[in-house]
């Protein structure tokens, strides 16, 4: 059926004057009764509405949509839409995707003009918010009638699923940064030669290393300075446990605070890996919801990534004895037990930290934990001020130096902390592993 226009509105809008003519000539018993001439404006409206609805009904246009099956969570995910007129005359048409509820579409509705014979691709993009199976719905296509009283719409069934998963284009753009990064100086750089861990090869000496690193015995055999190189350990267990408790729910810019933290675990996952380290997970909330030991190999991210796509936070409280006390059980080597979770308050800390010390000196604990950007921004100079914002301010600055107090004590019971901002997490995570291991700390 087709839509009404502005241009058909302001039509009959026009009838108005005469029908308040023919009202106050009624009413003043002026000799002119303009009835006739509404009636006739009118009816030439309708008729010229109803002539004007029957053209361009059928427009022969052709939309397929090439989106991909996997779309990364928080990201704005490439789609075209191709259009084809195969006859008629060129024309403007106004283009919306339906999307899903979770995946809208960046970008839409758009206006385009398409050409007979000539293919148009059109980009835009699917940012997801949630993670899961999602259908994307159809393509809805809106185009003028030959006076532009009306215009015609038509559904195009190009619905697809698609799968929602945590960030992939970081992963991809990490292993773009590496191809990219392989000359020398690079390599030695991503291998984070400082730790001396394991002893790779000699080489020779460039300005750019550390005086230390010379070998003398075997600069002595040859007419070069020769350093020796070395790489991080390898075969070590990095295990990722994830509180999928309530306080995981809550947004941060945007995203769900689990989300953010399955990002960097995953990220990290993926870092671990290409340095040779195994990986594993666990998550929990009152009870243990996911465990896959660690593994090692190229498809040891791909295994994290299909355990994950479809966990959800839930509304119950974390039990931190379920989780880690199980995970201690579980784990016989030492490993990196990476834990990301939000503790608000002195209650979930005294569970905590006897735990964290249980973990140790088998296993080296670290605890990844979001800033609340909102009430730090309270603190900030500038803020309007009411009568009220004393209050408010106050009530942040406790909050805040509360969470600074718990992050001290955790740090206190042996484990290390990292207390971040949301936009700085993943580089946070993955620098601290790579500290890790170039102090040999595990």
């Amino acid at each position: 059926m087709p839509v009404p226009t502005r241009r058909l509105f302001w039509l009959f809008a026009a009838g108005l004057v005469p029908a308040v003519l023919v009202a106050l000539a009624r009413l003043l018993h002026w000799p002119w009764d303009g009835l006739g001439a509404l009636w006739a404006w009118d009816g030439a409206v309708a008729g010229l509405a109803a002539i004007d609805a029957l053209s361009r009904r059928k427009l022969p246009l052709h939309v397929a949509r090439r989106c991909p099956d996997v779309l990364s969570i928080g990201r704005s995910n490439p789609v075209a839409l191709e259009l084809s007129l195969s006859g008629g005359e060129g024309i403007a048409v106004s283009l919306t995707d339906d999307g899903a509820p979770p995946v809208p579409a960046e970008g839409m509705p758009v206006t385009v003009r398409v050409e007979p014979g000539r293919p148009l691709s059109l980009r835009y993009h699917l940012r997801p918010t949630r993670r899961g199976l999602w259908r994307i719905g159809a393509v809805w296509a809106r185009w003028p009638t030959r006076l532009g009283l009306w215009q015609h719409q038509r559904r195009f069934a190009v619905e697809q699923d698609a799968r929602v998963y945590p960030d992939l284009q970081s992963l991809r753009a990490y292993d773009l940064w590496l191809r990219e990064a392989r000359d020398e100086r690079m390599t030695r750089a991503t291998r984070q030669r400082g730790g001396e861990s394991e002893f790779e090869r000699l080489r020779e000496y460039t300005q750019d290393d550390d005086v230390r690193r010379i070998d003398w015995k075997a600069t002595a055999r040859r007419p070069t300075v020769i350093a020796r190189e070395y790489q991080l350990e390898r075969d070590q267990n990095v295990v990722f446990a994830l509180d999928l408790g309530r306080w995981m729910t809550a947004d941060s810019g945007g995203l769900p605070q689990f989300d953010r933290a399955l990002n960097a675990a995953l990220m990290l996952a993926h870092v671990a890996a290409r340095n040779g380290d195994q990986t594993g997970l666990l998550t929990f909330d009152s009870d243990v919801r996911t465990w896959l030991p660690p593994q090692g190999g190229p498809g040891a991210t791909r295994r994290l990534i299909r355990a994950s796509f479809d966990l959800e936070p839930s509304l119950a409280e974390p039990d931190f004895r379920a989780g880690l006390a199980g995970l201690r059980k579980r784990l016989k080597k030492r490993s990196l037990v990476v834990l990301f979770t939000q503790v608000l308050d002195g209650i979930r800390k005294d569970e905590l930290v006897p735990l964290l010390r249980a973990l140790q000196p088998v296993h080296l604990p670290v605890v990844v934990m979001l800033r609340d950007e909102n009430l730090e921004a309270i603190l900030q100079p500038g803020m309007p001020d009411s009568p009220d914002a004393p209050y408010v301010k106050g009530a942040a600055a406790h909050t805040v130096s509360e969470r600074d107090r718990i992050c001290e004590e955790l740090r206190r019971a042996g484990a290390i902390v990292v207390h971040v901002r949301p936009a700085e997490l993943t580089s946070a995570v993955v620098r601290r592993y790579l500290e890790i291991k170039a102090r040999r700390l595990l």
